[in-house]
């Protein structure tokens, strides 16, 4: 017995050299990790802003209430003046009132072995400090925030959101989420058994970095008036989606960028079909507004002038392919002004076959299609420009009148801003300046500008485009009284990748003012209108409309001048023999032209 008993003892006395000598500092944190909580502190993210300081979103502080469900059985609480320990019927009773939870309910979230159990989120800071003055065994909080967006509808598609995990879910929110989001803090502390800090003990709190502020080169009054008339268009001709781009000619700032269908950013569940914003992620092919960029080649290559005139028949045919206007017409004789104040597509090709493939290809290039704006926009598509080696016969002529190609609503509308800002592109920018951390704010970096055509040359078609705006245009919907107003209607046929093939129109107008000392570009897209599908007719009313509240917004005075006399028909019919009329000259070998 004595042996036996010793050698108890000799296992004993080993375990306790064990843990006290060999394995001492590993036990003990051990027993101190057991004991020791942490909070995680979220950063509150930053702001997002309009050019003028108009909040588009921000983060509130919230609390997230919590229970340890083993210590709730030990509150106590003063009853008549006496201590009293009223556990968990005490504790659902004295927070039911505080969270807006039954009694009942609540009692069976309080009991229970579970230590960690959400009760309540989006809890006030006031309403959290009332329940920690209860002094309730087990119950803790969490920082959280919640995410708003004043605006709502207006510019959420652009905005983006914040999922309920926090994490950014799309647009800007994604785009700027390294900038805005922060960085999480986290306070650490040792408690007893019952929940309870121990006094004396570890406590350490790292702070949270809050994010940074990101302003938008935005107008939230026009981003509001934008989203408005497109939404009201899109429902009274039964489009499928709308968009509108205001841009500053000079800068390439975006004043507007609106898109829908859309949805609510404060409650983004209830249409996630409508989060990406169709500005930048819709590709389509753009149709007569491209014959401004095919304008523009043969007038910098020396090939046309706006008075050259052009003999436009009825048909003409091209590699086995037949090729109209929209309309049937006797032969025309148009000066090539006419032929874009027309929106003609024979003469379009009979100006634009005189350029070389090649060269219109990098016309193109330079214009800003086949590649995205370097905004990095989720989503944005680079559109299609296929390479001018890989064009197939009939293509090379669809693509002099703006199909067999395609763009997204953001290049359509960097065409014009380019021949409105005599030749050069800016490539478009959103973001205007973002928070430094020390309360200032650091501009954001400008793209470099890219020269397209001469200012000779976009001046010439500035004045062509007035055209299109006058009694024998194409959209005298989009003039503005007492401003002068140049742009371009598009009626495209709209690809559907669902059936495979073209199903619907794309109806546009694209245009900026004043002409004479261009400021804004307004450009307007419709995709498949059942109630009217002409450009002019469609979208020419919605670009008047925002154009108009444009120039009022940004106190744009008109210049006062007048416009050109656009000379649309040639004064007489030339003679066969005049070699300076641009002709089908083709016809004999490819078909008779009708």
């Amino acid at each position: 017995m004595t042996v036996a008993v010793l050698f108890v003892f000799s296992i004993f006395g080993a375990q306790l050299l064990r843990l006290q000598g060999f394995d001492a500092s590993a036990v003990s944190k051990d027993a101190q990790s057991s004991r020791t909580a942490t909070i995680p502190l979220p950063a509150l993210r930053g702001s997002i802003t309009d050019r003028n300081g108009t909040i588009l979103a921000s983060s509130i502080e919230r609390r997230t209430v919590t229970v340890d469900q083993t210590a709730v059985p030990e509150y106590v609480k003063t009853v008549d003046g006496v201590r009293t320990k009223v556990g968990v019927a005490g504790a659902a009773a004295d927070l039911s009132p505080l969270l807006g939870i039954p009694v009942a309910q609540l009692a069976k979230e309080l009991d229970g072995k579970a230590r960690y159990r959400i009760l309540q989120k989006n809890v006030t800071p006031l309403n959290w400090r009332k329940i920690s003055e209860l002094g309730i065994n087990g119950i803790y909080s969490e920082a959280t925030s919640d995410r708003v967006y004043p605006t709502s509808t207006a510019a959420s598609a652009l905005v983006g959101f914040v999922q309920s995990d926090g994490t950014a879910g799309g647009g800007l929110e994604v785009l700027m989420d390294k900038t805005l989001k922060g960085k999480a803090g986290k306070t650490i502390f040792e408690q007893s058994q019952d929940g309870r800090p121990i006094p004396n003990a570890r406590q350490e709190t790292i702070n949270p970095v809050p994010g940074r502020e990101v302003q938008l080169t935005l107008d939230s009054d026009l981003q509001w008036f934008a989203q408005n008339a497109v939404a009201q268009k899109v429902i009274e001709t039964k489009a499928l989606s709308g968009t509108v781009v205001v841009e500053n000619v000079k800068t390439g700032e975006l004043l507007a960028v609106a898109s829908y269908p859309t949805f609510d950013p404060n409650q983004p569940g209830q249409s996630s079909e409508n989060w990406t914003n169709k500005a930048f992620n819709d590709v389509y092919e753009p149709g007569s507004t491209g014959k401004v960029m095919t304008a523009a080649a043969a007038l910098e290559q020396g090939v046309v002038t706006p008075s050259t005139v052009v003999e436009v028949p009825n048909r003409i045919h091209r590699v086995g392919t037949e090729f109209k206007d929209s309309h049937d017409h006797p032969t025309e004789y148009l000066t090539f002004a006419g032929v874009l104040a027309q929106s003609s597509n024979i003469g379009t090709i009979l100006a634009g076959e005189k350029v070389k493939a090649s060269t219109m290809y990098d016309y193109f290039r330079k214009f800003g299609l086949g590649q995205t704006s370097g905004m990095g926009f989720p989503g944005e598509g680079p559109g299609l420009l296929t390479n001018v080696k890989d064009w197939n016969g009939s293509q090379r002529y669809t693509v002099l009148f703006g199909q067999g190609l395609s763009v997204n609503a953001l290049q359509a509308a960097g065409v014009f801003q380019t021949i409105a800002n005599d030749g050069v592109r800016i490539p478009p920018r959103i973001v205007a300046a973002t928070g430094d951390g020390k309360g200032g704010m650091t501009p954001a970096e400008k793209a470099k500008p890219v020269k397209v055509v001469s200012p000779e040359t976009a001046k010439q078609v500035r004045d062509m485009l007035e055209g299109v705006v006058g009694k024998e245009g194409t959209a005298p919907e989009a003039k503005i009284p007492g401003y002068r107003v140049a742009g371009k209607t598009g009626t495209a046929d709209r690809y559907d990748a669902r059936v495979g093939g073209y199903s619907g129109k794309t109806a546009s107008f694209i245009g900026f003012a004043p002409a004479d000392d261009p400021q804004i570009v307004v450009a307007v897209t419709l995709q498949r209108p059942i109630k009217g599908y002409f450009g002019g007719a469609v979208a020419g009313p919605v670009f008047h409309d925002v154009m108009t509240y444009a120039l009022q917004e940004l106190q744009i005075p008109p210049t006062g001048t007048k416009s050109p006399v656009a000379t649309i028909h040639a004064d007489k019919t030339p003679a066969a023999s005049d070699t300076s009329v641009i002709r089908d000259r083709r016809s004999g070998s490819t078909g008779a032209s009708r």
